[in-house]
């Protein structure tokens, strides 16, 4: 009986232990999101409460921080990002996480209607930079709007005629901050467990590489070929976006992206300057046209 009565204390002890390593475990996680939180607020990146709860406001903001200072584009405290901040990792892991990722390239999406006006103006004087120059590229491989397409074509994206009463416009809704989180909310969608998320990017009919006006339907289907034969990719701005107005209030865009695809032992990787032709639609933008070439 004492015998029993000992194991039990004993078990109980034991308990204790394991229940005050878990809480102290989960007080240090929390820390260390409240760190990052606090810097990334600091940073004119994160505008929530500083509470050390992962959230997809918090994952929108270290997508910021990413598209900022050229690491991969995940939306989370990963092993890169968490060594720039000075934190350790918290990727997310599981399908309730996995499932948030479309909130935050949603939230990057439509991060002007946030951001205040001196964390713009901190992000707009890194924003001057060239579009990447390269050379002519081979004939289209891997297909998708967020990757490599190696379109034969190394002219520029533009899109379907403007009409004669069409104006360049510098409306604020092509802020280079705002238009910066759209390339970044872009790229994040490519990685969306919900394959083919960046359709909802695209307008009704686009100018798609290569392949002349095409409708949105057929821009899915190409990006889900895309993702099955590039299950593993990672994606990272390599350089500052170049703003250009166009008449009928549209904006082009260029950009370097970098990028590794993986499946199994297959493995490609390399940049590209990426163009996107935009124009506004109520509150947000959608995609026109978009093409690419190889950079060097």
């Amino acid at each position: 009986m004492h015998f029993v009565a000992l194991a039990v204390t004993i078990g109980i002890a034991f308990a204790g232990l394991v229940s005050a390593d878990e809480n102290a475990g989960a007080g240090w996680a929390e820390e260390n999101v409240r760190v990052v939180q606090m810097k990334l607020h600091e940073a004119g990146l994160y505008f929530g409460d500083i509470d050390g709860a992962y959230s997809s406001e918090l994952a929108a903001a270290l997508g910021r921080y990413q598209i900022r200072n050229g690491l991969p584009i995940t939306g989370q405290l990963d092993t890169e990002t968490s060594k720039a901040l000075d934190a350790k990792p918290a990727v997310a892991t599981t399908a309730a996480d996995r499932t948030r990722s479309s909130e935050t390239w949603r939230r990057l999406r439509m991060s002007n209607q946030q951001t205040p006006n001196n964390a713009r103006e901190t992000s707009s004087s890194r924003s001057a930079g060239t579009p990447g120059s390269g050379a002519e590229m081979p004939a289209r491989s891997p297909p998708t709007a967020t990757t490599p397409l190696f379109s034969g074509s190394t002219e520029p994206a533009s899109a379907p005629p403007a009409t004669a009463s069409d104006t360049v416009s510098s409306s604020p809704g092509f802020s280079t901050e705002r238009l910066r989180d759209y390339v970044g909310a872009f790229v994040l969608a490519g990685l969306d467990p919900h394959v083919g998320s960046e359709t909802e990017f695209f307008a009704d009919r686009v100018q798609y590489y290569d392949e002349g006006v095409i409708g949105r339907e057929k821009i899915r289907k190409d990006l889900e070929r895309y993702a099955a034969r590039w299950p593993d990719r990672r994606f990272w701005l390599d350089g500052d976006i170049t703003v250009d107005p166009q008449n009928g209030n549209r904006v082009r865009v260029t950009f370097p992206l970098r990028y590794e695809l993986r499946n199994g032992a297959k493995h490609s990787s390399g940049k590209i300057s990426k163009t996107l032709v935009l124009k506004p639609a109520g509150d947000d933008l959608q995609i026109v046209a978009v093409n690419e070439r190889k950079a060097g």
